[in-house]
């Protein structure tokens, strides 16, 4: 069994030949913060070596702007289960309330 070398070449960033990985952010936005954010905007992603692969990804990790999109999504999805909670409560009490008017409607009429 042989083992895979991995490609060697010149990181991107420090300039040192190493072997190589390629940096793809981890993140998702909302609103503009795709067209600003400084991995996004890039045309090529570049290719790094662990060292500066870790800086960068450290460097997304601390962005504020990614820190701001992914507390705001998570009030989105807060927001999105209480009015889905309160949508179902209102159809219990919508099908309580029929139920209640056709055992009505059948007691008068018998």
């Amino acid at each position: 069994m042989t083992a895979i070398q991995p490609v060697e070449a010149r990181c991107d960033h420090c300039k040192q030949t190493r072997p190589l990985f390629l940096f793809e952010p981890d993140h998702g936005h909302l609103g503009a913060g795709m067209f600003t954010c400084r991995w996004c905007t890039r045309e090529k992603q570049p290719l790094l070596c662990v060292r500066c692969w870790g800086a960068e990804k450290e460097l997304e990790e601390n962005d504020p702007g990614i820190n701001q999109d992914a507390e705001t999504m998570e009030q989105i999805c807060a927001a999105n289960d209480r009015y889905a909670a309160r949508r179902e409560a209102r159809r219990e009490a919508d099908k309580a309330a029929c139920e209640g008017i056709a055992a009505a409607t059948e007691e008068a009429t018998a």
